[in-house]
């Protein structure tokens, strides 16, 4: 039996979709997505938008991303709009394209960019606020939906030994949902919700809470993802220098925010991966003078300039990292930073040893969204098969009892709810993860063959 593991960052309602919609998990080459897009294409009435998500090209033998032509072969006529596995990137066939109204002469958004040929024609690949156009013409979710997903989503996470999470990037329309979700018996997982900007209001009211919901965060976007280069660096891409990622809020914009949420008590949980996207947020909660008992939060903290460690943890900025990044982005990461950057990305046991606080999350449906995976990443850092590579830098890797801190006591810290969670003691609340053998003792590769036993949330059983 552990204290109850929490993932630090899910999206929880796109867990569940994973399930009800054409996952592209594991597609394994261009072809094969093709030849899945290709069956799927058969069974839509003409006109009918296809829908994926999943997809990522590391290890892909074509050594590139998929593109419209790639898709147009085999639909021609249906728009198709398969997002890759961070949520980052989309690729969109020419029906797409057209039906959003994206053409050669359109110009890259704020915060986007549309990938484009030698001609200036588009390849189909969109970044970030660049895929807005072409997402518009996916059918919004029901409320029957929204329920599925959520219920599907939490029901896969209670059966993995997850108790909790905190769900970032939530709907703020979807606020009243959950609480009733809860109040019926239908919300196993205890949640702390992160809203969207526009729920900024919602999360200062602390409005639809329950005794296992909590809203009081907000989530900001400072750039895009490393895999799809919308990570904002300091200085160009290894393997595209006419790229330095994208600025998805501008630094005096941040400072604004931070201002507002001080006042108002909001959590804030800021998403920054390259190392110029962090450095803006250090920057600004540093001149803003912000106080650590904010335990404001950057998700990811992925691409750190080494300089910036221990300012971090000065401040008292909470680290929200995924383990299991390292071990998929790592595949690429060399190429994309070179190694050189390597020894501020990823770095686990650099921030703790210099006193910052490090919360474990998995960011599902990126990833799988296994505590086990999580665990086994945190103190084996390497891959699922047990490799590793150059610039992998084992002396990140953390040790056991360190990586089970990140989804126990820093997890619980993380969203102010340490009184009542995070260790397992006489008076604190009954959350309880039990698995079929310690993981603590085990060889490293047999954490990976352990099993959820046993999730017990507020002293029910809910697996």
């Amino acid at each position: 039996l552990f204290r109850s593991f929490v993932d630090a960052h899910i999206h929880l309602v796109q867990i569940g979709f994973r399930e009800l919609t054409l996952d592209l998990t594991g597609t394994g080459s261009v072809r094969s997505l093709v030849e899945r897009v290709a069956r799927e294409i058969e069974t839509l009435p003409p006109g009918q938008v296809l829908y994926g998500r999943g997809w990522i090209e590391t290890g892909w033998p074509e050594g590139r991303m998929p593109t419209a032509e790639d898709l147009d072969v085999v639909s021609p006529e249906n728009a198709v709009i398969l997002e890759r596995a961070d949520g980052h990137a989309v690729v969109a066939n020419s029906a797409a394209l057209l039906a959003a109204g994206i053409s050669g002469e359109t110009p890259d958004p704020a915060g986007g960019a549309i990938e484009r040929d030698v001609t200036g024609a588009p390849t189909g690949l969109l970044i970030d606020t660049a895929a807005n156009a072409v997402m518009a013409l996916v059918a919004a979710p029901s409320e029957e939906d929204l329920i599925a997903a959520y219920v599907i989503g939490a029901e896969e996470y209670v059966s993995r030994g997850w108790t909790g999470a905190y769900n970032v990037s939530v709907e703020p329309d979807h606020a009243p949902l959950l609480k009733r979700l809860d109040l019926e018996g239908r919300m196993p997982l205890r949640l702390a919700n992160a809203f969207e900007a526009t729920g900024f209001d919602l999360a200062a009211r602390r409005d639809f809470e329950t005794p296992t919901i909590t809203n009081r965060a907000v989530k900001l976007y400072m750039d895009g993802a490393l895999g799809s280069r919308g990570a904002l660096l300091m200085a160009p891409y290894s393997d595209r220098p006419d790229m330095t990622g994208l600025s998805l809020m501008a630094p005096e914009a941040l400072s604004q925010v931070m201002r507002e949420a001080d006042q108002a008590g909001v959590q804030l949980a800021i998403h920054a991966i390259g190392d110029l996207a962090n450095r803006y947020v250090i920057d600004a909660f540093e001149a803003g003078q912000h106080s650590a008992d904010l335990r404001w939060r950057i998700e990811h903290t992925q691409i750190l300039n080494p300089e910036d460690i221990q300012r971090l943890a000065d401040l008292g900025l909470i680290a929200s990292m995924q383990p299991s990044h390292a071990i998929g982005d790592l595949k690429f990461a060399p190429d994309r930073l070179g190694l050189q950057r390597l020894r501020g990305a990823y770095a686990w046991q650099s921030l703790i040893d210099a006193g910052a606080l490090v919360v474990g999350g998995s960011d599902a449906p990126v990833e799988v969204g296994s505590p086990l995976i999580e665990f086994y990443a945190a103190v084996a850092r390497k891959d699922l098969e047990g490799d590793d590579g150059d610039g992998w830098h084992p002396e990140e890797a953390l040790t056991r009892e360190q990586a089970l801190a990140l989804f126990t006591s820093a997890a619980a810290y993380a969203s102010f709810q340490e009184e009542d969670l995070g260790t397992l003691e006489v008076g604190k609340l009954a959350d309880i993860t039990g698995f079929d053998r310690d993981l603590m003792t085990v060889p490293e590769a047999d954490i990976l063959e352990a099993r959820a036993v046993l999730t017990v949330v507020n002293g029910e059983v809910v697996n």
